[in-house]
C-alpha cells in the first residue's frame, strides 16, 4: 500500500477513534443532565413541603440578632438549614437512593442532606464532562482538516455511507 494512502488511513483511524469517545462523552452528559435535573426536582419538592426558598430562610447572624433580645438561657447560636427552616427536620420522608430501586423512610433533613451532596457531585461530573467535550473537540477540529488532503466529494460519500442489515 502507497505510504501516504497507509498514513491517511491511520489519521482517519485515530479521528474516528476520537470521534468516538466524543460522542460517549455527550451521551454521558446527557445522561448526568437529566439526573441532575431530578434531583433538583426532588430538592425543590422538599423544599415546597418545609415551605421554604433558599432565600426564605433568615441567615445565622439574622437569627442570632432576633434571640438576643430575649433571654440570656438560649443558646447564642442556633443554625438553620437553609432547606429545613423551621420544619422538623425529624419528620420522616420516603426517599428511593439513587442506582437501586430501595425505597426508605429517613429523616427530612438526612434526605435533604444527601440530595444536595448528590446535586454537588452532579455538577462538578457536568463541568468535567463538558471540559472534557472541549477538549475531544478541539483535537479533532485541529486534526480535521481532512478537506486539504480528500475530494469534498469523496468525503462526503464516506459520510454518507451506511451499513444495512440484511
Amino acid at each position: 500500500m502507497d505510504p501516504g494512502m497507509k498514513q491517511l488511513q491511520e489519521s482517519l483511524t485515530e479521528i474516528e477513534i476520537e470521534a468516538e469517545h466524543l460522542l460517549l462523552a455527550r451521551h454521558q452528559l446527557v445522561e448526568n443532565d437529566k439526573a441532575r435535573n431530578g434531583n433538583r426536582e426532588a430538592l425543590t419538592a422538599l423544599r415546597k413541603k418545609a415551605r421554604t426558598t433558599r432565600s426564605s430562610v433568615p441567615s445565622a447572624f439574622e437569627t442570632i440578632m432576633r434571640e438576643v433580645e430575649g433571654t440570656e438561657a438560649r443558646p447564642m447560636m442556633k443554625e438553620v438549614c437553609a432547606t429545613c427552616g423551621n420544619y422538623d427536620s425529624k419528620d420522616r420522608t420516603w426517599m428511593m437512593f439513587p442506582g437501586s430501586d430501595i425505597f426508605a423512610r429517613v429523616p427530612f433533613h438526612a434526605a435533604h442532606t444527601i440530595l444536595d451532596k448528590d446535586q454537588e457531585h452532579f455538577d462538578f461530573e457536568a463541568k468535567k464532562l463538558q471540559s472534557y467535550v472541549k477538549e475531544k473537540s478541539f483535537l479533532i477540529s485541529e486534526r480535521g482538516a481532512l478537506t486539504d488532503k480528500i475530494n469534498p466529494s469523496v468525503l462526503k460519500s464516506l459520510v454518507t455511507l451506511t451499513d444495512k442489515s440484511k
